[in-house]
């Protein structure tokens, strides 16, 4: 895929990111990872077990020397509940890399933008480097990089919805205007969503229930390794132009 994607300092080959939730078992997980070529995982604080011995433990199938864990706030409604989270995941594992997301309602998990702003201030005043999950409002996206986030992460979608890129348009700005990556974070359902996000611009894909969900995680975690790097080639290759009427790929000069 040419360039590495850096993430506060961090260089990755791959530019798929995936999650650690939903799986049927910690080592379907792993076997995903792998398929997926991803480098980094993020990893629910609340929900994925990391310090109890006497139960199966998610550094068990994916090494932590392999692979950089992302903890995120998965299930945090307010700023107050998402640092609280993070502070206590850095004690555990001495994590300041991390992903912040804050939502505002069971139903939906949109995040709720005022309190991700804020928490992510707070955030970024005691150490950590925040990726940071957000709405694909380009406003709140130039806010979140001017306060100190180093990955902008809009939302395809909603959080396993399936539905894909609804608003490209915005994504396109947010991609435009932002100088940290910007990485498509929730509602890929397959292979061409994340194509999509990738033909847009954007510098990386966050998944999880697209490949967890799918009847072979195995195989869709390849479907979207290649997909990725396929949406990234296509957008670096510079797609021809759209027309209104036909155009031959022969020359029409000098035939019989």
């Amino acid at each position: 895929m040419g360039e590495m994607l850096e993430v506060a300092g961090r260089k990755l080959s791959s530019r798929l990111i995936i999650g650690t939730g939903k799986y049927e078992t910690y080592e379907q997980n792993a076997q995903a990872a792998e398929a997926a070529g991803a480098e980094m995982v993020t990893v629910a604080v609340r929900r994925v077990n990391l310090t109890d011995k006497d139960k199966p433990m998610l550094v068990d199938y994916l090494d932590p020397e392999k692979y950089i864990y992302l903890p995120n706030t998965a299930g945090c409604f307010t700023a107050d509940d998402a640092i609280r989270t993070l502070r206590l995941a850095r004690e555990a594992g001495g994590w300041e890399l991390v992903k912040l997301e804050v939502l505002s309602d069971q139903k939906t998990l949109y995040p709720d933008m005022e309190e991700t702003l804020r928490a992510a201030k707070l955030l970024i005043k005691d150490g950590f480097e925040v990726m940071v999950y957000c709405s694909d409002d380009p406003v709140y996206a130039r806010k979140l990089e001017d306060a100190g986030c180093c990955a902008i992460m809009p939302l395809g979608s909603l959080i396993g919805s399936g539905l894909g890129i609804v608003n490209p348009v915005n994504i396109r700005l947010i991609v435009e205007q932002s100088s940290v990556p910007v990485i498509v974070d929730a509602g890929v359902g397959t292979a061409s969503d994340a194509a999509a996000a990738m033909e847009l611009g954007c510098d990386g894909v966050l998944m999880n229930t697209a490949i967890a969900e799918a009847k072979d995680p195995i195989r869709m975690a390849g479907a979207m390794k290649h997909a990725v790097i396929a949406g990234r080639e296509a957008y670096l290759a510079g797609r021809m132009a759209k027309k209104l009427y036909a155009d031959p790929s022969s020359p029409l000069a000098g035939l019989i």
